[in-house]
């Protein structure tokens, strides 16, 4: 009962959301119309067809995915329609009688096609369609609804707890429409603006279709601030279902249960694994993906552990959580698990339902169970790898009721897994893809999602460009003729850059230089001395590793990267 309360207060909120925006025109287009006969039936198709689309988007497959997707094509013709109707009135009667007549058979009555159109079922439809296309913020309790569904499937309960969400909405919707109905109805008997009011909203209806259909709508709302409802939502999710946070730094003291491993969507190296099968154990739980840098590094750590204290009880569980689109794709984690000498369980986490379990917001990040299923420490990022193992060792000495003798477990890293100068980094993680770009100064600025010709721009530290004909996406830019080149003026001893091949996965031969002359001696892992290197699967590719003792001290550098052939996919620098 109280999730339905807080879904249907969510649902409430989003009148104060950009997200509301989109379906407002296709709402206060019946707002000369009584509400009763109108208004209500609009919002009753709304609510219905809202929570079943969302319901089957949430734990169908891509079958549903598809489905919505003619839908919604659907939905907006008869939108785009409806506002065609608003402007020229006189075609009203010849277009809206076949749907007319389609919504007297769906509800049983007599198909006369003289017979005057019935408002109920006409706004009815028209709820229907707007459901199709409306899509709100997923916030905080929304975003619970959802990860609950995804989680445990379809079921009466994910519903009713949908249609509660829409139900709060349609609330808000409700009394602004019975606003909106009373000066639509002032401005008609007093300023005999009514055909004017009537015109502007066919207009807007329209405006709506075309922003919906080609994702303006999407692209504007992103760039506003919803942090007013979200902090509310959470505030309330804080009051009424409070969580026990983990933190980092607290020495082995008791941060609450381990939760459920059920959310993973497949287990590599294991079968599934469950929190209450590994009570009596020692778990450390490590979240990583496989191109991040600070994950590589401290894979070598998790590995060395796991092959050091195994038989004494400990048991390591890999979360594989991703964050580039490629990294969702189970071949390439498999692979990557196997390059990478992984033999502990691997826990695919494609939904982020362990990721929110944990309530986790790192990567890397290391979480030590106790014997008893409860979380003892917690440590996030690089470094402190000492401390864990000294964690590790006090935890299985409780678990087997015995001392512990010190000791450091063999770590082995080589390549872009050894770690960093961090004293000498002043370069940050950079990405590519424009949602995050930081940096960029090719001249014109960034063009998005279609093929544009770039220029190098001046770099200062820490400043990239692009030059050739590049495709700027929200994760990557993609190559659209050979011959690219992507130039960076860092300030480190190793650079790294996550590559992937085109569409078709074959090889993209690149050459890398250093200051405009080949790399020599301060060539990375993935690439010989003259800076000639293949791309030849989505991962992160070492390019520098500057040998300090013959090449001076750590300075600043211009770093370039030459592509042969276009598909090639550039998302993120990162350095060390």
């Amino acid at each position: 009962m109280l999730l339905f309360l807080l879904a249907y207060l969510g649902g409430a909120l989003t009148i104060v959301s950009p997200c509301i925006l989109p379906v407002l025109p296709f709402v206060f287009a019946r707002a000369d119309q009584p509400f009763v006969k109108s208004g209500l039936p609009l919002l009753l198709g709304l609510i219905v067809t809202f929570a079943l689309v969302a319901t089957l988007a949430a734990v169908g497959g891509g079958w549903a995915v598809q489905a919505s997707g003619v839908g919604r094509i659907v939905a907006l013709i008869v939108l785009a329609a409806f506002g065609l109707l608003l402007l020229f009135p006189a075609l009203a009667d010849r277009v809206t009688r076949p749907v007319v007549a389609l919504g007297a058979r769906l509800t049983q009555e007599a198909a006369d096609p003289d017979k005057p159109a019935n408002p109920f079922v006409a706004s009815f439809l028209l709820g229907i369609a707007t459901g199709l296309l409306w899509a709100p913020c997923a916030g905080p309790i929304l975003g619970l609804v959802l990860t609950g569904a995804a989680l445990n499937g379809a079921s009466l309960s994910t519903t009713l707890a949908l249609l509660a969400y829409a139900l709060g909405a349609a609330t808000s919707l409700a009394l602004a429409l019975l606003v909106g109905g009373k000066v639509f109805t002032t401005m008609k008997k007093s300023l005999h603006a009514g055909e004017w009011v009537r015109k502007a909203l066919g207009v807007a209806v329209l405006l709506g279709v075309v922003a919906i259909a080609t994702g303006l709508d999407t692209k504007v709302l992103t760039k506003l601030s919803l942090s007013g409802t979200s902090s509310v939502e959470q505030g309330l999710l804080d009051h009424f279902m409070p969580q026990k946070k983990v933190a980092a730094g607290d020495w082995l003291s008791d941060k609450g249960p381990m939760p459920a491993l059920d959310g993973a969507t497949l287990w590599l190296n294991s079968p599934p694994l469950t929190a209450q099968g590994l009570r009596g154990k020692v778990v450390l739980v490590d979240f990583w993906t496989y191109s991040c840098i600070n994950c590589l590094r401290s894979l070598p750590y998790v590995n060395a552990w796991d092959h050091a204290y195994r038989g004494q009880g400990l048991v390591v569980i890999g979360v594989h959580a991703p964050e580039f689109a490629f990294e969702r794709d189970v071949g390439n984690v498999q692979k990557a698990v196997k390059d990478l000498g992984i033999a502990y369980p691997v826990a695919i986490d494609n939904n982020s339902a362990l990721w929110r379990a944990f309530q986790n917001h790192y990567w890397p990040a290391q979480y030590l169970i106790d014997a008893q299923g409860r979380i003892r420490y917690a440590r996030f990022g690089e470094g402190g790898d000492a401390r864990t193992e000294q964690a590790i060792q006090r935890l299985l000495a409780e678990a087997n009721g015995r001392m512990f003798v010190p000791g450091k477990a063999a770590v082995i890293a080589t390549g872009a897994q050894a770690a960093a100068d961090t004293k000498d980094v002043r370069s940050p993680e950079t990405y590519i893809g424009y949602d995050r770009a930081k940096g960029f100064t090719s001249p014109g600025g960034e063009v998005h999602d279609k093929a544009h010709l770039y220029a190098v721009g001046p770099l200062m530290l820490n400043q990239w460009s692009l030059a050739g004909a590049w495709t700027l996406q929200n994760q990557q830019a993609v190559l659209a003729k050979a011959g690219g080149t992507i130039t960076y003026r860092f300030h480190a001893r190793d650079l790294h850059l996550v590559l992937g091949p085109g569409a078709d996965g074959k090889p993209v031969r690149f050459r890398v230089t250093i200051d405009g002359d080949a790399p020599v001696g301060d060539h990375g892992a993935d690439i010989d001395a003259e800076g000639n290197g293949t791309v030849t699967g989505d991962r992160l590719y070492q390019l520098i590793r500057q040998r300090t003792d013959k090449s001076g001290p750590v300075a600043d550098h211009t770093f370039a990267i030459t592509f042969s052939h276009p598909g090639v996919k550039a998302y993120s620098f990162t350095f060390g």
